[in-house]
């Protein structure tokens, strides 16, 4: 499973970052571990890829949020994190963090991911 924390109200400009631990995730490991993605969706729109990590720390995002937010993953203790700098009230979205079963190619296709946490909300204003 996977559980998101983080969400709260953030003033715009600001930064906030976002965490999600893993557990029993199928094949996730330290050694190999599964593409991992932070989605967003705000109502009335579609799920949208925000930033992703795959097997070799290799990092992909949205235009949307590129050289705003940084992805990173501590493997050791299965968590995941979204650094969120100079926030816009347009980041404002229900945050989600997934789990692939691919090592590599995941990238911010939604499909692609099977493991999803609840979600957690960033109210930017």
């Amino acid at each position: 499973q996977l559980v998101e924390s983080g969400g709260g109200s953030v003033q715009a400009g600001r930064s906030h970052r976002l965490t999600c631990i893993a557990s029993g995730i199928a094949g996730h490991s330290y050694y190999e571990p599964n593409c991992m993605g932070w989605f967003r969706q705000v109502p009335g729109k579609e799920r949208e890829g925000v930033a992703a990590i795959d097997s070799d720390g290799v990092t992909i995002y949205a235009d949307s949020v590129k050289g705003r937010f940084t992805i990173s993953q501590d493997n050791v203790k299965d968590t995941l994190y979204l650094q969120m700098t100079s926030l816009k009230p347009e980041d404002t979205a229900l945050y989600f963090c997934a789990a692939s079963p691919l090592n590599y190619g995941a990238g911010l296709n939604s499909l692609a991911y099977r493991t999803w946490g609840q979600g957690t909300q960033v109210t930017v204003s």
